[in-house]
């Protein structure tokens, strides 16, 4: 992996700054390290992958739909351990 392909994939952590301003400057924010770690987790698998999904697929056309399904998955399993949507184990409920 070289430089350019490190920084597309962990490019999704600077992200992380977001609840990390929120958590120091507002009340309404409490995250903890580990919804950080976890966030983290999922940032850099997301990246991850649409890098592979760049780098594997020739055709620019073929791209999209496999992108924007690891996008739709990343923003479900996100809402599930946010407020727990689907009620599954995972969001505690």
């Amino acid at each position: 992996m070289n430089l350019k392909a490190i920084k597309r994939a962990l490019s999704p952590l600077l992200l992380l700054f977001i609840p990390l301003f929120g958590n120091l400057f507002f009340n309404q924010v409490n995250w903890s390290l580990f919804d950080f770690i976890v966030m983290g987790f999922l940032l850099v698998l997301t990246g991850l992958s649409i890098h592979f999904i760049l780098e594997k697929v020739v055709n620019k056309k073929l791209r999209i739909l496999p992108i924007i399904f690891v996008i739709i998955i990343f923003l479900m399993i996100w809402a599930e351990l946010a407020i727990g949507v689907f009620g599954s184990l995972i969001a505690g409920s």
